[in-house]
């Protein structure tokens, strides 16, 4: 894959990148509405895909939080036409790399030392490139580490570029911007601890710590000796990426038994460190044939405020949601479903799309064991949202709705679906919800 020598930092050189794809993409609608002229059957296919590429190629010379956002996109199969979600997901693991020279420069500023100074060995070349940054084998000792080195400038650039892409949301939701604040807040706030390197390394000691007892699920260890600023190293670790994993053509013992560590593994985070790994993409997992499973990069972690916790989870009570309205409206005005400016005529209608929204997300919480393989409940999750974009009544409504920390939350178990149905999995969901305030959570 060819490397990068540059990265565009200044906001005047990442808009005008953006700027140019524009231009770009108005150059396929040219070429689409030619062929359509003369009947090709394959214009429309064609505009998307080479949209799909150019507005890739554009956002991973750009990398940090323009990146990111494609990464998050790619996960949600329903957001936009499989091209791009397809191209996007190149994001989770195998995005262009940079170049050694930068890699050198990043060690120096970091270290005052090259890597060659610092290992016997490191490779020149990645072996893995995301949204923030790349990973490099390297040793020392006869040890073997994972390096992930900070693109230059991302820390700096995350608050511009969610600048660039707050039109292209509001566009897509139907939302003014005072109404997506806080959720644009809380997406802010999380992409910038993913480029605090020092907060990485505290959360992954700790979460692997607190998980280390959990049967069939590995983690790296971390050395705070051989990290910085924009450098974190950890314990090399042997497993495939799950497309690689499922090539090797696994049995659906094996898959369900991953599945059901992956499971295991979300249930104990939330209930009871009150704390989720929460970027659940493809490329954070690692699979090995005995159906164990490594998990890396803790940058992203969700803390679960007790309040929000024993509100929302207890729409995983089967009995609530089908038999006790009054209680529901009431989680839902806590939850901000339901504000207290709406319309009676509001309230029915949000306090309806809700109901039906949480009855099928919390579908696989309500059943003993629950098969998330197919495409009968993966795809009408996606079909249901869908649904709901379409409504004017909704549209005109207006207002953003629900709590901020469903920013996070949702996306996590959309994500972990997301896997499990690629797993063709049959879990045994059965929880139990802890309440307690006096349970200790992670922090």
């Amino acid at each position: 894959m060819k490397e990068q020598d540059k990265i565009p930092v200044s906001k005047v050189k990442r808009a005008a990148k953006l700027v140019s794809t524009g231009a770009k993409i108005g150059g396929n609608y040219v070429k689409y509405y030619a062929k359509k002229v003369v009947g090709n059957e394959h214009a429309k296919q064609d505009l998307i895909e080479d949209n799909a590429e150019d507005i890739y190629k554009s956002l991973s010379e750009l990398k940090g939080g323009a990146l990111k956002m494609a990464q998050i996109i790619s996960m949600d199969k329903g957001m936009m036409p499989a091209a791009f979600t397809e191209k996007f997901a190149q994001a989770q693991y195998s995005a262009p790399p940079l170049s050694y020279p930068l890699v050198v420069k990043t060690f120096r500023q970091n270290f005052g030392k090259s890597p060659s100074e610092i290992f016997d060995t490191f490779s020149k070349h990645a072996t893995n490139a995301a949204s923030i940054g790349q990973v490099h084998k390297a040793s020392l000792n006869g040890k073997t580490f994972a390096v992930k080195i900070q693109y230059p400038g991302v820390a700096d650039s995350v608050k511009s570029d969610l600048k660039l892409v707050k039109p292209i949301a509001m566009r897509m939701m139907g939302v003014k911007e005072k109404e997506i604040k806080q959720y644009l807040d809380e997406v802010e706030s999380k992409l910038l601890e993913e480029t605090d390197y020092k907060l990485e390394l505290k959360q992954s000691i700790e979460v692997g710590s607190a998980c280390k007892e959990m049967d069939g699920v590995f983690f790296p260890n971390y050395y705070p000796e051989l990290s910085g600023d924009r450098i974190l190293t950890m314990d090399w670790l042997e497993g495939m990426h799950i497309k690689e994993f499922l090539k090797t053509n696994p049995t659906q013992e094996t898959k369900n038994l991953i599945g059901q560590r992956l499971w295991d593994l979300y249930d104990f985070q939330l209930n009871n460190l009150k704390a989720i790994h929460a970027d659940p993409h493809p490329g954070n997992f690692l699979f090995k044939a005995d159906g164990s499973v490594g998990v890396i990069d803790f940058g992203c972690v969700k803390r679960i405020p007790e309040e929000f916790y024993s509100k929302y989870f207890r729409l995983m009570d089967d009995r609530l949601l089908h038999n006790s309205d009054d209680e529901l409206m009431r989680l839902f005005i806590d939850l901000d479903f339901i504000t207290p400016e709406d319309s009676e005529e509001e309230r029915n209608m949000f306090f309806d799309v809700f109901k039906n929204l949480m009855q099928l997300l919390t579908k696989p919480f309500r059943a003993d064991e629950f098969y998330f393989g197919g495409d009968k409940y993966y795809n009408s999750v996606h079909e249901y949202g869908l649904e709901l974009s379409k409504r004017k009544d909704l549209k005109k409504a207006g207002n953003a709705r629900g709590s901020k920390h469903l920013v996070f939350v949702n996306r996590t178990y959309l994500g972990l679906y997301s896997i499990l149905n690629e797993l063709n999995a049959t879990i045994k969901t059965t929880v139990s919800f802890n309440f307690d305030k006096e349970k200790q959570n992670f922090t």
